[in-house]
């Protein structure tokens, strides 16, 4: 099994420019499943070196969940507290140009347990200029 990737600033950045022009015009062409799994999981993994911690489980399907958030640990079952959304929309609240309110109210944005918005206070995350 290959080593994960670290979430090298660098690295990162350029993952998100590599999706910048479909993020910021839907009507472009979506890029490929390897430059956008590339970016949805450096910048989760962003998160997670940001605010380090077990207490929040992010979910990005089909590429990445990551625990972030310091505090009780979670170790069996589902986790108490999860923030999950699709790829476009994390990479939308990764570099600022989506609002979490936005995406929560919109359903764009799922959360559960008490600590789940706790994550808005690290984001964004990179951006796209």
């Amino acid at each position: 099994m290959a080593a994960r990737q670290k979430a090298d600033p660098a690295k990162t950045r350029q993952a998100v420019l590599d999706v910048a022009d479909w993020l910021r015009d839907e009507s472009r062409p979506a890029p490929d499943r390897e430059s956008l799994g590339t970016a949805v999981r450096l910048t989760a993994r962003t998160l997670a070196a940001v605010a380090p911690g077990a207490s929040v489980e992010v979910r990005i399907p089909p590429f990445v969940a990551v625990q972030c958030i310091a505090g009780p640990r979670h170790t069996r079952g589902t986790p108490p507290n999860v923030v999950e959304t699709d790829p476009r929309t994390w990479l939308l609240l990764a570099t600022g140009q989506l609002s979490f309110q936005r995406a929560k109210d919109t359903g764009a944005l799922s959360l559960s347990g008490s600590r789940a918005g706790e994550i808005q206070h690290c984001l964004p995350l990179s951006d796209l200029s």
